[in-house]
């Protein structure tokens, strides 16, 4: 989708509509949510952001076409955005992160819900989901994070492919072995500095940039999983809820690692979003809400 095309589908819809912000107080943080109006008869949808250092609005308004079908729940992860930092953020871990997933749903007073996770978010929203089955309906993973780490190494060689000139230095400057290093400004550097290596499309690329952002907590979470990786198949093992697993076909993160995801959840289907990159909700916004849509219906 050209970016002209792209400007097309958003005039086509209709207003997007106001968030309602409220903090809701859950395993000791004082957490920033944000919701969309109640739809009468439908599941609520919680959002869960990728990046780690960003906050919601990496995924509003991009997802709101959803709220037109059902109540979307968005929130600033801990120590992200407007959410407060835990006591000792440098001690924050990503199965922190998914904790929370299940105690807002309680605190929220919400019975169940579904849950959509994006990149990284796609990483908490599957540990959220396995520890919290009760509670969720239906999982949607949007370009998600793999079940273990080996996705990390491939994933920076098709991002120096991708670009070229200062872009490409600026993701060069930063070796892995540095990304180790728990600094909220090196994270939020080298968030930013790949950020256009995401899409499919250069132009797209070039009209799109992620927020000046850093978070100690994030930074912290990071540079664990990078530092001494992960392996999170016993766990998602365990996942039987109906899962929908999305994958821009022209992702810079390889597509092993969406179907390996695939392989491991019993209960998922695999789709590819056609002319895409990481950001599908951008690149291919047809194709991407007709997926979720009825899925979630």
């Amino acid at each position: 989708m050209s970016y002209s095309d792209f400007v097309a589908f958003r005039k086509s819809l209709p207003r997007t509509p106001r968030l309602e912000r409220q903090t809701v107080r859950a395993r000791g943080i004082s957490f920033a949510v944000f919701t969309s109006p109640h739809v009468d008869g439908a599941r609520p949808l919680v959002c869960i952001n990728g990046g780690m250092v960003y906050d919601h609005s990496m995924l509003w308004p991009a997802l709101s076409p959803l709220a037109a079908g059902r109540q979307l729940v968005l929130y600033d992860l801990r120590g992200r955005g407007a959410s407060s930092a835990p006591a000792n953020p440098a001690e924050s871990t990503i199965e922190d992160d998914a904790a929370d997933v299940g105690a807002l749903r309680r605190a929220l007073g919400i019975r169940s819900w579904d849950v959509l996770g994006h990149s990284w978010g796609g990483g908490i929203a599957m540990l959220a989901t396995a520890g919290d089955l009760a509670g969720v309906r239906k999982l949607v993973l949007v370009d998600a994070v793999g079940p273990t780490s080996e996705w990390m190494i491939p994933l920076r060689e098709n991002v120096l492919r991708r670009l070229e000139g200062p872009q490409r230095d600026a993701v060069a400057a930063i070796p892995e072995a540095a990304l180790g290093d728990p600094d909220p400004e090196l994270h939020s550097t080298y968030a930013r500095a790949v950020y256009p290596a995401w899409f499919a499309d250069a132009e797209m690329a070039s009209r799109f940039a992620p927020p000046s952002a850093t978070s100690e907590t994030g930074a912290a979470v990071l540079a664990r999983l990078r530092r001494d990786g992960y392996d999170w198949r016993p766990i998602i093992r365990g996942i039987t809820t109906p899962t929908l697993i999305l994958h821009g076909d022209d992702d810079a993160l390889p597509l092993a690692v969406s179907r390996a995801n695939s392989y491991i959840i019993e209960n998922a289907r695999h789709e590819l979003v056609p002319t895409s990159g990481h950001m599908p909700f951008w690149e291919s916004p047809s194709r991407f809400f007709s997926l979720v849509e009825s899925f979630l219906s």
